[in-house]
């Protein structure tokens, strides 16, 4: 293959072989110039098949380690100090952080027990980035991985029969048959809803089976690891729970209207109410048994002689009540029978579940009865299952946040001020706001009657009149609905008082809890200005029951500043706000919104991530955001999610129990200079160069995105405006595609060289072998590097880039590059990138010479595509360019 050759010929750097490498790769270049379009686009599809099955054999292989260690750990009795064998031993997994924190740091077991029981995991769903596999696409990978799954119980079981055998094989060859012969390109742009409904997909088929199954191997890895049946996992502990952004998140989309986030609420009700029912029904049909408790006795007939049957019949038929109450609602407004009105209708139609406590009083009521007879074994089956399900998910299946820019609270604010002939709120200082805000929140008065806004429609605009039916629609959910109410953009006090006023003008009974999202550099640096003012706030702080929740944003930080600069932010900001909270004795929470990239705030190594933090900023609460494709990379299986749901719990715990250095003076002051030189050198580029902006629309596909039917909002929060006004997914999207992955590293080799080249090299290397934080964020920029290839970014340049002024920046870029590189290496000590990551060097040894293909087709189909004035053959070009986008997403493990 021409470029597997190119890479071998590249690999030594001989001069002549780097000669030979560059004729290889050209060669390869011509024949994808001499194509037609059509073949452009097989060859893509091609590639992009492969590099797909590629990662469900991957993903199939990784399972398959985990169940074979568990199986080893179960025929040989077990670890000495896992006795249970439920989990695994890894140091990443609660079977070897338990003992680990018992055994070698001591920690007295009723402690870490009591960490396990009280401890909370919030993974967050959203849509964005979006998974550019189609849904269809994905489930026949899952199907070929049940296949494998098939053939290694086969396999284990003793030689397999020649039938059988056929029988495997046969069913890969239809799913494969099947996968090339669909299309893989989405037609239509998904709507808020069908993202909404894709995203819960993951509870219905796997996470609805897998909590209970891995919160069972805890309860045993607990009972067996603390010391006996007393210390296992209390039944009303939900250590890992879920919420999601989909049909909630508006900023900066507006297909998320009041009542499209009412249609998923609904939705999200009847699906919960479906499965909690055909759970039930299933209890009931193993719960034969005569004798029962006298208080269970009390509710059903005396002459019962299946007393359990008896009761849990009316909670059967109560959740079908329910289903049916949410489907009717949600037909009124799908018929558009009005929206307010409609829900109303529905909610006060029959005797339905609305709250989570009174299934959960029905369930313990059987729990109960059944302990007390003599038949703990049986509240031990499905039971058991069924009510920590109630716990992880509730009867709204997962709440929903509400997020929102605060520029249109202020908006909606300053709509109102004008309506009362108050002057303009938008114009105010600071200082005016607050005292206003206070003012009205210390007041009953309404502001404006629910529906005003439509009849002043002169100062009411649209986009306000939206914002109010938003604050509207919470009023009428019922409390467990609804999670958050995040405020993007927060950059003051004032933004979250307004959210304060605005829920109690639209009459909400139970306020969400409000969340600023403190996202840009200067906004992280005043964060905890911001909250000291609030909470210097009587009114607010009396509002907040002590609690205080903080979203810190990891991808637009780092789009603003840079991976490093943002990084040291971030570290520094949870450390002022988690001292500011002390001050005034709030319990606080932080909610990181991070993506999958490295990027975008992520890490592969979510354990060593966790403990990489700050002490006393997670305090065993840690709420994350689970984003688009990640969600079926970590949950699209019962063991991937398992094991996903046990780094984190893991982490979580041992993170409370681990004493790790702070940093010293010396390594703030270090951390200090290498945030403002990195911070400079990525500005200068990104902001301050005026030829980076046309070079970054001319040498990635960032302008084809807008074309591209994968996601239901905007690439954009405007539609005007530069880099600035991009979203940070697209900011890394872009980049990915072509392999020059900038937004990671640039800016952090200039600031690590200049400090190696000065007097404190040494101490700059005791940072890096002595602070984990520190080790982390350098060792992820190494790798990011490694999967970089500076050479394919070049040859985008070459097809794609013509404005002189572009190209030479393209190549000043590039070094940089190489010079990041070396200084990575010289910091670190490696001989190579990523030399101590032997999956990492196997995968790019695998994958790397098929993503080459189809990145050196992406960039002739853009230079067609760019040129084209053919309708017919346009589409043809446009499904190409989508698909080799799959494909490389597919090769780098990630979009955005």
């Amino acid at each position: 293959m021409y470029l597997k050759k190119w890479r071998e010929e590249g690999a030594g750097r001989d001069p002549n072989a780097l000669a030979d490498a560059d004729q290889t790769f050209k060669s390869f270049a011509k024949l994808a110039a001499d194509l037609p379009n059509s073949d452009l686009s097989t060859i893509s599809r091609a590639f992009t098949h492969f590099l797909a099955l590629a990662n469900a054999a991957e993903s199939h292989h990784r399972s398959r380690l985990i169940r074979d260690s568990i199986t080893k750990q179960q025929i040989m009795g077990g670890d000495p100090k896992n006795e249970a064998g439920a989990l695994s031993s890894k140091r990443d997994s609660c079977g070897g952080a338990l003992p680990h924190l018992i055994n070698e740091l001591n920690i007295d077991p009723k402690k870490v027990w009591e960490t396990l029981s009280t401890q909370t995991v919030e993974l967050v769903l959203t849509a964005h980035p979006t998974e550019v596999n189609r849904r269809t696409l994905l489930d026949k990978h899952k199907k070929i991985q049940e296949v494998l799954t098939k053939a290694d119980e086969k396999r284990a079981s003793g030689p397999m029969s020649p039938y059988n055998k056929a029988l495997l094989d046969n069913a890969l060859h239809r799913e494969i048959t099947s996968i090339w012969q669909s299309d893989e390109v989405s037609r239509i742009k998904p709507t808020v809803q069908s993202e909404a409904e894709k995203g819960t997909l993951v509870i219905e088929s796997v996470l609805w089976e897998a909590v209970p199954s891995f919160l069972r191997k805890l309860d045993a890895t607990m009972k067996s690891t603390l010391g006996g049946k007393d210390m296992g996992l209390p039944l009303d502990s939900a250590p890992i729970k879920f919420a999601t952004w989909m049909g909630g998140d508006r900023d900066g989309n507006p297909n998320v209207t009041a009542n499209v986030t009412r249609e998923v609420c609904l939705t999200n009700r009847a699906k919960a109410a479906r499965l909690f029912g055909a759970d039930v029904t299933s209890l009931s049909a193993v719960l034969s048994i005569t004798n029962c408790s006298d208080e269970l006795r009390a509710r059903v007939s005396s002459d019962a002689r299946e007393p359990y049957r008896e009761f849990l019949k009316p909670i059967i038929d109560k959740l079908k009540r329910t289903q049916s109450w949410a489907e009717d609602g949600l037909s009124r407004l799908q018929n558009k029978e009005g929206s307010k009105s409609a829900y109303e209708h529905s909610q006060s139609a029959g005797d339905i579940y609305l709250s989570s406590a009174e299934l959960m009083d029905d369930l313990m009521l059987v729990f109960t009865s059944l302990c007390e007879t003599g038949n703990a074994v049986e509240a031990d089956g499905i039971l058991t299952d069924i009510i920590r399900n109630v716990s992880a998910f509730g009867l709204t299946l997962v709440p929903l946040d509400i997020r929102q820019e605060s520029d249109r609270h202020e908006e909606a604010l300053d709509c109102i001020t004008r309506h009362l002939g108050l002057g303009s709120y938008a114009q105010w200082d600071e200082e005016t706001k607050l005292s206003w805000l206070q003012r009205e929140l210390s007041s009953n008065r309404p502001l404006v009657r629910p529906g005003e806004w439509n009849e002043n429609k002169n100062i009411f605009v649209p986009t306000a009149i939206e914002t109010l039916e938003a604050f509207q629609m919470i009023s009428e959910q019922h409390e467990e609905s609804l999670g958050a109410y995040v405020i993007s953009q927060a950059t003051s006090a004032s933004d979250v008082l307004a959210v304060l006023l605005l829920q109690r003008d639209a009459g909400v009974k139970k306020p969400l809890r409000v969340v600023p999202l403190f996202e840009t550099l200067d906004d992280l640096k005043g964060a905890a200005a911001t909250m000291e003012c609030l909470f210097n706030i009587s009114a607010y702080k009396g509002s907040i029951g002590g609690k205080q929740e903080v979203m810190i944003g990891y991808s637009d930080s780092a789009k603003d500043a840079g991976r490093l600069a943002a990084s040291w932010a971030q570290y520094e900001t949870q450390e002022e706000l988690a001292q500011v909270a002390a001050k005034h004795n709030i319990d606080l929470a932080f909610f990181h919104g991070k993506g999958g990239t490295v990027g975008r705030g992520g890490n592969p190594a979510t354990f060593d991530a966790i403990l990489a933090h700050g002490p006393n900023t997670i305090n065993a609460k840690f709420r994350v955001t689970e984003q688009g494709e990640m969600i079926n990379q970590n949950f699209g299986f019962k063991d991937r999610a398992e094991r996903t749901m046990n780094i984190y719990t893991a982490a979580v715990v041992s993170e409370h129990h681990t004493h790790r250095p702070t940093p010293t003076p010396e390594w703030r002051d270090m951390m200090a200079t290498l945030s403002r030189i990195s911070c400079d050198a990525y500005r200068d580029i990104v902001r301050e160069d005026k030829r980076f902006v046309p070079y970054f629309r001319s040498a990635t596909p960032e302008q084809e995105f807008a074309e591209l039917k994968i996601g239901s909002r905007p690439a954009k929060r405007k539609a005007s405006g530069g880099v600035e006004s991009l979203r940070a997914i697209p900011w890394i999207f872009a980049w990915t595609q072509t392999r020059l992955n900038l937004p990671t590293w640039l800016g952090v080799g200039e600031a690590i060289r200049e400090v190696l080249d000065g007097p404190d090299a040494d101490k700059l290397r005791s940072m890096y072998s002595e602070w984990t934080s520190f080790s982390t964020t350098v060792d992820l920029v190494e790798m990011v590097l490694a999967k970089s290839e500076p050479s394919i970014a070049a040859h985008y340049d070459t097809m794609l880039v013509h404005e002189e002024d572009a190209v030479s920046l393209g190549k000043h870029v590039r070094k940089i590059h190489a010079n990041t590189e070396s200084t990575i290496l010289d910091l670190t000590g490696h001989t190579m990138l990523g030399e101590d990551n032997a999956v990492l060097q196997r995968q790019l040894q695998v994958r790397n010479p098929y993503v080459d293909c189809l990145n050196i087709l992406q960039a002739e189909t853009l230079l067609r595509l760019r040129n084209c004035n053919d309708t017919e053959e346009e589409k043809i070009l446009k499904d190409a360019l989508l698909t080799t986008i799959t494909g490389i997403a597919n090769g780098m493990g990630n979009t955005g």
